[in-house]
């Protein structure tokens, strides 16, 4: 079981929100699960979190579509964030649509975190949604 220091959980849907909690008891052991209607909250904690010197989650669960502030909005401020150390960015979508994974691509390509995509419904949480071996990928 893999350790993960923090956890956030940035989807609308409290359905899959749940579900994620579920799949993770499994897979890791986390102190720290916090979870988001939308990006804006979780970014602001996340500022919160760098002035007071306080560690980063490690992992992110970011779902696509949201009110107030969607993930694509939240990435593009994430990436501009002078984050210290790689984050497991696990973008979670049940958009059909091309132009979705090609904004990812994009969003890769500049990004210093490690992006995952992953379509709706997830099933399991994978050993690659923890913990990036070739973080360079």
């Amino acid at each position: 079981m893999k350790k993960v220091n923090s956890i956030y959980i940035i989807d609308d849907d409290p359905i899959t929100v749940f579900g994620i909690k579920k799949m993770l008891r499994p897979a890791a052991t986390c102190d720290d699960v916090q979870g988001f209607e939308n990006g804006l909250p979780a970014l602001n904690d996340l500022k919160r979190r760098l002035e007071e010197g306080i560690s980063v989650p490690d992992v992110i669960f970011l779902d696509i579509n949201m009110p107030i502030m969607d993930g694509w909005d939240f990435l593009e401020e994430f990436i501009t964030l002078d984050i210290p150390k790689k984050v497991i960015v696990n973008i979670i979508t049940s958009s059909i649509d091309p132009s979705d994974y090609q904004k990812w691509t994009e969003i890769r390509s500049k990004c210093q975190h490690h992006l995952n995509f992953k379509n709706k419904p997830l099933f399991k949480i994978e050993p690659s949604d923890l913990d990036a071996i070739d973080m360079a990928s």
